[in-house]
């Protein structure tokens, strides 16, 4: 089994998780998954409205088994947790072991492979799968700038830090293009994105000198019947900022982007967690995401160097007046569109999309520009 069906009706395993960031996995799902979801299961807010305590605009029972939730028609049960060490806890282990007595199918995202425990492999019915899909895919080969040649357009979310909305911002980036008529693809490069999409590339189950040939691979296949009007929307992974990450450089290089995307978690000023590792200031951090991007390009790629064309920022944490407030900030701090697509929903991934359409990615025989010209240009392009 390599993918998850978008149709199949789906049970979350949220045992504690529906109102804090242990169920993110599974709160994205509601969010994003346009397949059914029939009901969650979290015994600690069974019976409870899912809206008024995720802020999630989705009907959706909870309830407190998967015994119960089979009244509703799953086919597949997904856990939706991320615990700390990959383990399950004894609770959402036990309810798997119901689902798969029960018939289901169930994919998970841990780092611990359930298919790999002979007592739930040996529950597995006929018709019936484990899904495990931070494993390695096979076949790997080592990146070469492959994806440069795709006529159409490729964006990439790049972070100042790890969580702080990559995938969201991809997701509502499509839902935009999608209500244009646009044809716009993604690819999810982590468990909760690949759930959402249904497959991807699970970047952190990849040895590091096959994680850009991952990436280009998901790249192509996202984009096989494409033409130059088809959009892939790639989610990012990690931060160039952060010292314990190294999925950026893979996404870069896989992908090979025309577009770039920065996401920003609002008056964030260091690494989470890091109160010793500072965030650089964004015009900064654009330069050098620029800077790298424009490296290791094949000299037949049909778009010029690429450039971060708007800034997604995260304004969770704030009240409104301060999070429209902080937008106009970083407007006038970078010259570049920027908009909460979360927040603001329609009208500000609208705002983002317009900045990626209205920017040109033809090439032109003056390419490439140096960096320090093309630097001196980014507050009009920008606007």
């Amino acid at each position: 089994m390599t993918q998850l069906d978008p149709q199949a009706p789906v049970v979350l395993l949220l045992h504690g998780g529906t109102a804090n960031l242990t169920g993110k996995t599974g709160l994205a799902m509601l969010r994003y998954r346009k397949g059914p979801i029939v009901a969650v299961v979290d015994p600690e807010y069974a019976g409870q409205n899912l809206g008024a305590i995720t802020g999630i605009d989705r009907a959706v029972p909870i309830v407190a088994s998967v015994a119960e939730a089979l009244a509703h028609g799953p086919q597949v049960a997904v856990v939706g947790l991320a615990p700390s060490g990959g383990r399950l806890p004894p609770a959402v282990h036990a309810d798997v072991v119901a689902a798969l007595r029960a018939g289901l199918s169930v994919a998970s995202g841990l780092h611990t492979h359930l298919g790999d425990d002979p007592a739930l492999a040996a529950l597995v019915q006929s018709g019936a799968w484990i899904w495990d899909l931070r494993r390695e895919p096979l076949d790997l080969v080592v990146a070469a700038g492959r994806a440069a040649a795709l006529p159409g357009r490729r964006l990439l979310a790049v972070g100042s830090d790890m969580a702080v909305g990559k995938m969201s911002a991809c997701l509502e980036l499509q839902a935009a293009a999608l209500r244009r008529g646009l044809d716009a693809r993604f690819v999810g490069t982590g468990q909760a994105g690949i759930l959402i999409s249904g497959a991807g590339v699970a970047l952190d189950a990849v040895r590091v000198d096959y994680a850009a040939g991952a990436v280009e691979q998901a790249v192509l296949a996202a984009a096989a019947g494409g033409d130059a009007t088809s959009w892939v929307l790639v989610e990012g992974q990690g931060s160039l900022c952060h010292p314990g990450s190294t999925a950026t450089l893979p996404l870069l290089r896989g992908s090979q982007p025309t577009d770039l995307l920065l996401v920003h978690r609002a008056g964030q000023a260091h690494i989470r967690g890091l109160a010793e590792v500072p965030l650089p200031p964004l015009p900064q951090l654009i330069g050098a995401v620029e800077a790298l991007a424009a490296l290791a390009r094949p000299a037949t790629s049909l778009a010029p160097a690429p450039r971060v064309r708007a800034i997604a920022l995260n304004t969770a944490l704030l009240e409104a007046a301060a999070a429209e407030a902080a937008i106009a900030a970083v407007e006038k701090a970078t010259g570049l569109p920027c908009a909460d697509a979360v927040r603001e929903g329609v009208g500000g991934a609208d705002r983002l999309l317009n900045a990626l359409l209205q920017a040109s990615h033809k090439k032109t025989s003056s390419e490439p520009k140096g960096l320090e010209e093309e630097g001196g240009q980014r507050a009009s392009e920008g606007t």
